[in-house]
């Protein structure tokens, strides 16, 4: 699937459940560790090229994980149709600070973020206090490759 049609998939599924995506990262071990995310479209905020982004939690295993392998895969659901989007990862925060993202760009851009994962939030000031305090960390995903099932697809149930 080429990037522009995966990326509008991943719209189109995402507004359907909330943006909700299941994200998976590698343990140091190797084996794949699993999350729920809000996730979204947007521009990379240096490059201007299409990223697929969530934001974390600070000092979060999910975090380490995604700095000693810095590749992430996020599986995109809506009923029983699905889109996975795998790529290279780059972290802006507090503790993983990105060239060209000072502070006052990480604070647009987790706003940014929140706002393509389809958040809504009556008080950004107090959204923005509270990533802040919780080191909140931009997780960008280049996307590089894309599986799904066929739009439409039906699922049959076991009896």
């Amino acid at each position: 699937m080429e990037t522009t049609a995966g990326l509008a998939r991943i719209n189109e599924l995402g507004r359907r459940d909330h943006f909700l995506a299941v994200a998976i990262t590698q343990r140091r071990s190797g084996e794949p560790a699993a999350s729920v995310v809000n996730a979204g479209v947007l521009d990379h905020p240096l490059t201007g090229e299409p990223v697929v982004a969530f934001v974390a939690r600070g000092r979060t295993a999910k975090l380490a994980h995604l700095r000693r392998t810095p590749t992430a895969t996020l599986v995109f659901r809506a009923d029983w149709e699905w889109i996975g989007v795998q790529g290279a990862v780059e972290l802006a925060g507090p503790d993983d600070p990105l060239e060209g993202i000072d502070s006052e760009r990480l604070r647009v851009l987790l706003r940014d973020i929140y706002h393509a994962a389809g958040g809504v939030h009556p008080d950004l000031d107090a959204y923005d206090r509270e990533m802040v305090a919780d080191r909140r960390t931009a997780v960008l995903i280049k996307p590089e490759h894309f599986t799904s099932n066929p739009t439409g697809a039906d699922h049959e149930e076991d009896e």
